[in-house]
């Protein structure tokens, strides 16, 4: 049997949905939609795509999903594109970050790393400047953590929120962003052998970090931080060595 042989060129063909999100999308990253800006209608949209009102429908539920999109309810509402903050951006970062990662472009060391080295400037920021809103979210994550055992699914999401809260306490968006994607695309308590004494140490850790930044003490939290990543990192190595 005769064999094809050069470059394979296919491409597996969207379905409408995913085309219609992937051109609004790429639209709102290029600028051609700016902030603020309504979409047209969902009856405009389709006719415009060639699609059902359902199908566009479900593609502009994925982008708010994704944060890329508002909707606003009632008859001056429709569909707006997001301002530029720290969910959007990081939402963008992380599909990127992902996608390196699967296809080997980088290394998972690399991107935990530079997590890492940011999130000490961020421990130091949001001790500056933190809002009481910030502080009641962080001290809400921690008790859940304390009331939840290691092996409880929430709880890598809950470690997620933790961090990605500092980032946003931190004031600066670019940052927050980065420190979101970074730590979604390596959550470091999924390389985990979460023990019990390792989860009641990790929680404790955050309840240092927390009380730095409620004190307004970057210094503190400085340090705080460096722990707690310090011993995150010893325990993934560790871990991964017995494997």
């Amino acid at each position: 049997m005769a064999q094809t042989s050069g470059k394979v060129i296919g491409r597996k063909v969207l379905r409408p949905r995913q085309q219609v999100e992937e051109q609004i999308r790429a639209a709102i990253l290029s600028g051609e939609l700016r902030g603020g800006e309504r979409l047209p209608s969902e009856a405009e949209l389709a006719r415009q795509f060639d699609v059902s009102r359902t199908t566009v429908r479900e593609a502009l539920r994925s982008l708010t999903t994704q944060n890329l999109i508002t909707k606003v309810p009632g008859a001056k509402g429709g569909s707006f594109v997001s301002t530029v903050d720290y969910r959007s951006l990081g939402a963008v970062l992380a599909d990127s970050m992902t996608n390196l990662l699967t296809l080997g472009r980088i290394e998972f060391e690399e991107v935990a790393n530079v997590r890492q080295f940011l999130e000490i400037p961020s421990a130091r920021l949001a001790a500056a400047h933190r809002t009481e809103g910030d502080l009641e979210t962080l001290r809400g994550i921690v008790e859940r953590q304390r009331a939840i055992s290691v092996d409880d699914p929430q709880v890598p999401t809950l470690d997620e929120q933790f961090h990605i809260t500092i980032g946003r306490a931190s004031g600066n968006r670019v940052l927050a962003s980065f420190v979101a994607a970074l730590h979604h695309s390596t959550e470091p308590v999924s390389y985990l052998d979460l023990s019990p004494e390792v989860g009641r140490t990790t929680v404790v850790q955050h309840q240092q970090i927390v009380k730095a930044i409620a004190a307004r003490d970057p210094d503190a939290a400085e340090v705080a931080i460096i722990e707690h990543l310090t011993y995150l990192r010893e325990h993934i190595t560790a871990y991964n060595s017995s494997q």
